[in-house]
């Protein structure tokens, strides 16, 4: 499962009798054209508020298959930073060969062209490439609160196992950036 909520709470509102909360998806249109929104996406009035549009979204579930069937379940709230953490995370698994914690945990880096700023994570890259791409005129700076990935690998913890090693449990993967949440499968 995954939802968007836009910010902690959407729209603090529920729906009468569920207590669903409902979304606040209307910081994904522009606003107004030129200036960030909550996640530093800087839009034009192409994205503008106008009846009958959806807003632009970020939302990135994510079902990989193998050989036709389901084998990693991911996805992570976090706007424009969606769909970088999402891919590394793959990134990590398919081409870095990590076990699935490894490929959630490690450092990520996210750019987005507007605003000209790269959100680079503690430990994403060694000081001489931070100096090498300083140096290049990029600006390198603190990542904004972190996303939340939650993953599901079907059978083998890696990539690239034995055919023994190979089976049908559900091996899941927490980020550890936010102290919240389960991933779970069954």
């Amino acid at each position: 499962m995954t939802y968007t909520l836009n910010d902690w709470f959407g729209a603090r509102v529920t729906a009468a009798g569920t207590g669903v909360l409902l979304n606040n998806e209307m910081d994904d249109f522009t606003a107004k054209a030129g200036v960030a929104n909550m996640y530093g996406l800087v839009q034009s009035d192409t994205n503008k508020i106008e009846p009958g549009k959806r807003p632009l979204s970020s939302m990135t579930p994510t079902i990989v298959t193998r050989d036709g069937k389901p084998w990693m379940i991911l996805g992570t709230p976090g706007g424009s930073r969606i769909i970088t953490a999402v891919m590394q995370t793959m990134l990590n698994v398919i081409d870095y060969d990590m076990d699935l914690q490894e490929a959630v945990d490690a450092p990520r880096i996210h750019q987005q062209w507007l605003p000209e700023e790269t959100y680079v994570e503690a430990r994403a890259l060694s000081p001489d490439t931070r100096a090498l791409l300083v140096a290049m005129g990029h600006k390198l700076i603190a990542p904004q609160p972190e996303n939340h990935v939650a993953a599901i690998l079907i059978g083998a913890p890696a990539l690239e196992c034995e055919a023994g090693q190979r089976n049908d449990f559900l091996r899941r993967a927490l980020d550890p950036r936010r102290n919240t949440g389960l991933a779970l499968g069954y």
